[in-house]
C-alpha cells in the first residue's frame, strides 16, 4: 500500500474455487459496516456462509468480497477512510489477489454508515464500482446536496446499478426516503425494497441473501456466441 496513507485492515472472503483455478480471476465486492463496528459486522452476518452456498450450487459465478475496517471513524483516522479505500485499499486488492479490476466487475456496498460512505465515494468514483447497494443508509448529515450533485453529474454510461433497501421501523428512515426520492427525482436508474424491521443487525442478517444475489447477479457468465 500507499506509505503515505494510514495503513488500512480488512477481511477478505476468496471463494472455494480460489487456490485450485489458478488462472481464474474474480469480480470484486466492498462490504462497508455500520458506525462502531469493525470490518467483522458483515462476516457475522453471514456473508462467508451464504457466498460459499450459492458459489457452491451454482447461483453465481465465484467472487471475492473485501470488508475494509473503517473503526477510527471518531479519531483522527476517521476523515482518511474515503482516501484509504480509494487510494490504497482497492490497488492493494489488485495487486495482490486474481481480481477482474474494472468497475463491471467491482462492487460497493454499506450498510448504516457505510451506506453514508457508498453514497460519497460511490457516486464520486463511477469510474471504479458498476454496482453500489444502499442498506439503511445513513446519508452523513449535511451531504444531501453534495451527494445529489454528485449522482446527477454521473455520465449515463457510467451508471452504476442501484440497490436501496430500507425496513418500515428504520430510524434513518426520514432521511432514507429523501434519498430515494431523489434518484426519483433525477431520473436515475434504482431499485428499492421496503422490508418489515429496524436498523439493527437482526434486519440485515434477515436480508443479507437478497444483498448477495442482487450484487452477483451483475456477473452472470453470458453464454457462448453473446
Amino acid at each position: 500500500m500507499n506509505a503515505t496513507i494510514p495503513p488500512q485492515e480488512y477481511l477478505i472472503y476468496l471463494p472455494p474455487c480460489y487456490y485450485e483455478q489458478t488462472g481464474k480471476r474474480y469480480p470484486v465486492l466492498y462490504l462497508l459496516h455500520g458506525q462502531t463496528f469493525t470490518e467483522d459486522q458483515w462476516v457475522r452476518l453471514g456473508i462467508p456462509q451464504i457466498a460459499d452456498g450459492m458459489i457452491i450450487a451454482g447461483e453465481s459465478v465465484p467472487f471475492i468480497v473485501v470488508f475494509p475496517d473503517d473503526r477510527f471513524w471518531n479519531t483522527k483516522y476517521g476523515p482518511g477512510f474515503g482516501d484509504r479505500l480509494i487510494g490504497a485499499l482497492i490497488p492493494h486488492i489488485d495487486a495482490n489477489y486474481r481480481t477482474i479490476p474494472n468497475r463491471e466487475h467491482r462492487a460497493l456496498g454499506g450498510l448504516s454508515r457505510g451506506g453514508g460512505w457508498t453514497a460519497e465515494l460511490g457516486f464520486k468514483n463511477p469510474n471504479l464500482f458498476g454496482s453500489l447497494g444502499f442498506h439503511s443508509p445513513a446519508i452523513f448529515t449535511g451531504d444531501g446536496f453534495v451527494v445529489e450533485q454528485l449522482a446527477v453529474g454521473i455520465p449515463e454510461n457510467l451508471r452504476p446499478r442501484i440497490w436501496v433497501d430500507a425496513g418500515d421501523n428504520d430510524r434513518e428512515l426520514k432521511s432514507i426516503i429523501e434519498f430515494e426520492r431523489m434518484l426519483t427525482h433525477n431520473g436515475i436508474p434504482h431499485e428499492y425494497h421496503f422490508f418489515s424491521g429496524d436498523h439493527s443487525e437482526v434486519y440485515w442478517g434477515a436480508h443479507v441473501s437478497y444483498y448477495l444475489r442482487w450484487y452477483a447477479k451483475a456477473w452472470k457468465e453470458k453464454p457462448p456466441g453473446e
